[in-house]
């Protein structure tokens, strides 16, 4: 990337909170039990309830980033989520807690979309899909250097050790938005002539069609997480160390290759076609993770079939990721990037709530029947990805047109 380019300033900036993700992902559960003193069950309904209040703010704050300007909604979202991240440090009651966690999630989820109306103001349609993957590859590092030191704190487990990594994830959000108001401005979108619901693209039901398509394939996103460890103690002969390695797997294998893999998903029928093989994959992996619950396999047996499973889930992943951000502009009016982006985003809280019961109900409890059927519904959700688009795309009716050019700051 040319050194003063915007994409190198958003890479920047996605560093820059993504250690402090990757810290606040590691320690924050066990920070808010034996530090601010709340029970798992308390800090799992917080975090249900947060996220979808933040999934429901996304679209709102997505449409005011494109009636007030996308760079100025990032900086303030940005000093918000870092305020939120630091009121952790001094809330010491359940009501206070709720209260900044829902701060956190609302924020959060108007970053994003925020964000990426911002890089469609600043990057050029072409480019956006290789810009994202990027982006990607970039937050994988971050989350991996985050994660390294939360590592460190949970290994002294001290109160100090909490409260000086979570104040390093406030900092983070806080640099984000000084690199983030370096960036050009991308001027609001003006009043348009025609009277438009407030809140449009909720009408749009081909867009929404496809948002939910690909919620379905961001059940991936709680796979490796939560259903594969859980799967690999409960069904397997594999050794439990091979949970970290397949994790550190998946995210060197999207810092090395998401770029690559984005290559020539630049437009509406390269991304359908980039999803539709996700599917394909993503149930081969399935079919492979099924097959390391076999008996005769043994430790080593089980670590082979397993590394070929999240190998395939990997490709999968990165497949849909590349295939879901083209489609996510493309069916996008420019006018309203925003609020669009806001509506597509919600599909992570959602897959991040869903997910958990639906994949431990499918894979822990039912066993090799439940990886199978997993496996057809990703298949079945990305060949549904094309005839859908082509139906938002036909409703759309034409193409969308460039945003307001950015003017230097």
């Amino acid at each position: 990337m040319p050194p003063r380019s915007p994409v190198r300033a958003l890479a920047a900036a996605q560093l820059a909170n993504s250690v402090g993700d990757g810290v606040y992902y590691v320690t924050s559960a066990l920070y808010f039990i034996r530090v601010v003193g709340l029970s798992p069950t308390q800090v799992g309904l917080a975090l249900t309830v947060a996220w979808a209040v933040g999934a429901m703010a996304g679209v709102p704050l997505g449409a005011a980033a494109d009636r007030r300007g996308p760079r100025g909604a990032s900086v303030l979202l940005a000093l918000g989520t870092a305020a939120a991240v630091l009121s952790f440090l001094v809330v010491r009651s359940y009501a206070a807690f709720l209260l900044a966690l829902v701060a956190y999630a609302v924020a959060q989820c108007g970053l994003a979309a925020a964000r990426q109306a911002l890089l469609a103001g600043v990057v050029e349609p072409a480019r956006r899909t290789a810009a994202l993957a990027r982006l990607q590859s970039t937050l994988n590092a971050g989350l991996a250097v985050g994660a390294g030191i939360g590592g460190l704190a949970l290994q002294h487990d001290t109160r100090a050790g909490y409260l000086l990594v979570l104040a390093l994830d406030g900092v983070g959000f806080v640099v984000c938005a000084l690199i983030l108001f370096r960036l050009p401005v991308v001027p609001p979108v003006p009043a348009r002539a025609v009277k438009e619901p407030r809140l449009a693209v909720l009408r749009d039901r081909p867009y929404v069609a496809v948002t939910v398509l690909n919620a379905v394939l961001l059940l991936r996103m709680p796979l490796l997480s939560l259903a594969v460890p859980l799967w690999i103690v409960t069904h397997t002969a594999a050794p439990g160390w091979l949970v970290s390695a397949l994790f550190v797997l998946n995210t060197l294998g999207v810092m090395a290759f998401q770029v690559r893999m984005a290559r020539g998903v630049d437009g509406l029928r390269a991304a359908t076609r980039t999803v539709r093989r996700s599917g394909a994959v993503l149930l081969a992996s399935c079919v492979v993770f099924a097959a390391s619950a076999g008996g005769g396999l043994g430790p080593w047996g089980a670590v082979a079939v397993l590394v070929a499973a999240s190998v395939l889930q990997l490709v999968g992943e990165m497949q849909q990721s590349a295939g879901s951000w083209q489609l996510s502009f493309s069916l996008a009016p420019a006018h309203q990037v925003g609020q669009y982006q806001g509506f597509f985003g919600t599909g992570v809280p959602l897959a991040r709530t869903v997910g958990p019961l639906v994949l431990t109900a499918l894979l822990v409890t039912w066993g090799v029947p439940g990886w199978l059927v997993l496996g057809a519904v990703f298949l079945a959700a990305g060949a549904a990805m094309g005839p859908v688009a082509r139906r938002a795309e036909a409703a759309r009716g034409v193409p969308a047109t460039a945003l307001p050019t950015a003017a230097a700051p």
